[in-house]
């Protein structure tokens, strides 16, 4: 791994180590067992390589690109057929004792031989084989010469166009059984913190290393990728946590997220369990070996391999009580302008550009919950399921995914939901009381189906570009579901941006400045050096998983923004944006200049992209209110029944309010005289004697409470200003106190 100078493992920086310039993981095929009672996963990977962008200068006079021509993509596939390969177990031909630190053999030009790193971290490896894929009879369709298949297979693999996506897995799948490479060196591998080194003697640039690596392992019972628990009815289960250090604990990978893969999976678990995974396809269980059933899964979407997400429980499904909400208009045809319909993302088969997944409201869609809460999970969470989808697609357009499933999860999970391709984790904490909750989180979850998985972050440090959305866009869906009117709506959102900036307004002055910055990379977000090696600023502090400034900061952002153009033309740009950048990774700037250049009126009112960055995204705290927002924020604090001192000051010294305009000091001094907040008394005093033409109905509050010392500010007001006051004023306000 090429080190950074910056950078202490120990603190709270997360390495991401995997060399992703010199070499790319193009698809996975995982072969795993569940062992409940070891509580382990263990089996094999197999990695189908080829070398990346910065491998080598060669690439420069006619090496084999990873790249393909983004602008040509295939309208003629299948997504709807899934396959089904007949499984064959791989068993190493001998069961070596597993290794702590792997196998480190050292060699005189140990220095100049290629070296493959990946993100590993809590597994145990006992062997990494490279496979003899020129056995594999089925690879005469690729049509290539017998003396390149070794060398060219991933590059043609890769390249096979998406109407052959079937094809393509199959012969993925025949090569990772194929037997490893006899009569060679065995590949050499070393362990360490964080990662797992590779090498292959003698090997010294990527394009003669093997495009073809399997790789023997097992995780850990305490591996922090993966939880084992119980569930809710006290029985064994094991899901992905989410974790900081994502999937590195479950596999060995490429943790940056520019390294989007394929992956397929055959999990064998035992017979009474079942096994929930992000697949694309809703797989059964066939008959494994004696007491076991093995479940099939894949997707054709490449994406970051921190989406991978497995459960294994004894879970149960909520009964459908209707048809799982296929649409009608499925059958319909493309119309001719859909037909041109043309994505920017590498080539796979993409749903925006087929003709039924795009007017589909509500995917198939099913929920799962240990027995126990198999009921609330019925009557709460598969009512509203179709109806959130239903919202997401009047406000963002095509699902990118096919499919949805929703598992109830053990109540140690420390987090209200969490979204996967294809799969959503739901905390038992939303299955009691009233809808609210559990629909606000649905929506939110699905929302990330659009920004955080079909449209990432090229920086993992960038989470408000996936959590901040899902947070707005979480009330846009929500009162789409409750059929509010205009009105309704725009009154429980302010609500909930009071609630929200309240939150947030107590996490800001708890937290350590470096914490609350979105962007804390600045200008070097998104840079990585010169192997591809990074590391993700704080992801291992411990307060960082809950902390929320990610998520309400962003929010505030995208709700400052849409103030300035209107709520319904920023969410018809939020449609056109996903059609634009769906499959990729993006960074800040992506999305804010689109919405500048689309909205130039902006600039006008000195918006700008270094001004976002500035105010927003580059320091902590956040910007300054106009008088309006203090206005609308002191107005809902009004209605609250109580409020600290505390709390009182903490206003007054962050918004200055003393200084503010008179509507914003006239809302000030109703919050004194109604919490009785007599360290502002004097703000009220100068508010009635100098801003005598918005404080008559003060004095009627301050005469209400019956408050003794209230009663005699008033009273002194008016003595001191009673000669210089209008007639009118001074007759109301004598009626008033007298």
């Amino acid at each position: 791994m090429e080190s950074s100078p910056d950078l202490d493992p120990n603190k709270d920086d997360l390495p991401l180590c995997a060399n992703t310039n010199h070499m790319l993981v193009r698809h996975y095929v995982l072969d795993l067992a569940v062992y409940i009672q070891r509580k382990v996963i263990a089996g094999s990977i197999v990695l189908f390589l080829e070398p990346g962008l910065g491998s080598s200068k060669q690439c420069e006079s006619g090496c084999a690109s990873n790249t393909q021509d983004q602008s040509q993509v295939s309208t003629k596939h299948d997504i709807n057929s899934p396959i089904t390969p007949e499984h064959k177990r791989l068993i190493p031909p001998e069961e070596p004792p597993y290794l702590i630190g792997g196998m480190d053999v050292g060699s005189e030009d140990e220095s100049e031989e290629f070296t493959l790193v990946l993100d590993c971290c809590d597994l145990v490896v006992s062997r990494v084989e490279e496979l003899d894929v020129t056995t594999v009879l089925d690879l005469k369709k690729l049509d290539v010469n017998e003396q390149d298949v070794y060398a060219g297979l991933v590059q043609r693999l890769v390249s096979m166009p998406s109407s052959c996506w079937r094809t393509q897995h199959e012969l993925y799948l025949q090569c990772s059984r194929s037997s490893n490479i006899v009569n060679t060196q065995p590949l050499q591998f070393h362990m360490d913190r964080w990662s797992l080194q590779i090498r292959k003697k003698g090997v010294r640039t990527p394009h003669d290393f093997p495009c073809a690596v399997r790789i023997w392992y097992e995780t850990k019972p305490t591996g922090g990728s993966v939880r084992w628990t119980k569930d809710q009815d006290g029985r064994c289960c094991v899901y992905t946590m989410g974790s900081p250090i994502n999937n590195r604990a479950l596999f060995p990978c490429q943790e940056p997220p520019v390294a989007m893969s394929t992956w397929q999976a055959c999990v064998r678990a035992p017979c009474d369990f079942t096994v929930l995974m992000s697949g694309e396809n809703q797989a059964f269980p066939e008959p494994a070996e004696t007491g076991f059933q093995q479940w099939d899964y894949y997707v054709t979407m490449p994406m970051p391999a921190s989406t991978f997400t497995i459960a294994v429980g004894q879970w149960l499904e909520a009964e459908v009580k209707v048809t799982n909400y296929v649409d009608d208009k499925l059958s319909l045809p493309l119309d001719s302008g859909d037909e041109e319909y043309i994505c920017s993302h590498m080539d796979y088969p993409c749903r925006f550009m087929v003709g039924p997944a795009r007017v589909q409201t509500v995917i198939p869609h099913r929920v799962f919950a240990p027995s126990c809460h198999l009921q609330k999970a019925q009557d709460m969470v598969l009512p509203l399921l179709p109806l959130c989808l239903t919202a997401a697609h009047s406000v963002l357009g095509v699902h990118p995914f096919p499919r949805l499933d929703v598992l109830i999860v053990p109540s140690g999970f420390s987090s209200l939901g969490m979204a996967s391709p294809h799969i959503v984790f739901l905390s038992q904490s939303v299955l009691t009381g009233e809808r609210n909750l559990c629909g606000a989180r649905l929506c939110h979850e699905i929302a990330h189906s659009w920004f955080g998985l079909a449209i990432g972050a090229r920086d993992w440090t960038e989470e408000w570009i996936s959590e901040g959305f899902a947070t707005y866009l979480e009330d846009v869906f929500w009162s789409h579901v409750q059929k509010l009117g205009c009105r309704e709506a725009e009154e429980q959102r302010q609500l909930k941006a009071l609630l929200r900036w309240r939150r947030l307004s107590d996490e800001l002055q708890n937290s350590e400045e470096e914490l609350q910055v979105l962007r804390p990379n600045k200008e070097n977000t998104g840079e990585v050096s010169e192997s591809g090696a990074s590391v993700v600023k704080h992801a291992l502090n411990p307060e960082k998983p809950f902390m929320q400034v990610h998520y309400l900061k962003g929010y505030f952002l995208l709700k400052f923004l849409a103030d300035q153009i209107g709520e319904e033309k920023f969410l018809q740009f939020f449609k056109v944006f996903v059609g634009k950048f769906h499959g990729q990774l993006i960074l800040s700037q992506d999305f804010l200049q689109m919405l500048l250049d689309a909205f130039p009126a902006m600039s006008s009112q000195g918006i700008a992209l270094e001004t976002i960055f500035s105010d927003w995204l580059d320091t902590p705290e956040m910007p300054e209110l106009n008088p309006e927002q203090l206005v609308l924020l002191l107005e809902f604090l009004l209605e609250e029944c109580n409020l600290s001192a505390s709390t009182l000051r903490l206003l007054q010294s962050t918004y200055n309010l003393q200084a503010q305009d008179a509507e914003v000091k006239h809302r000030w001094c109703e919050l004194a005289v109604k919490h009785k907040h007599t360290a502002a008394y004097r703000d009220v005093e100068l508010f009635l004697i100098h801003d005598q033409a918005m404080g008559v109905y003060l004095y009627g509050e301050l005469m209400v409470q019956e408050d003794a010392r209230q009663q005699a500010l008033a009273r002194r007001c008016l003595s001191i200003i009673k000669d210089d006051m209008d007639q009118s004023a001074r007759t109301v306000v004598e009626e008033m106190i007298l």
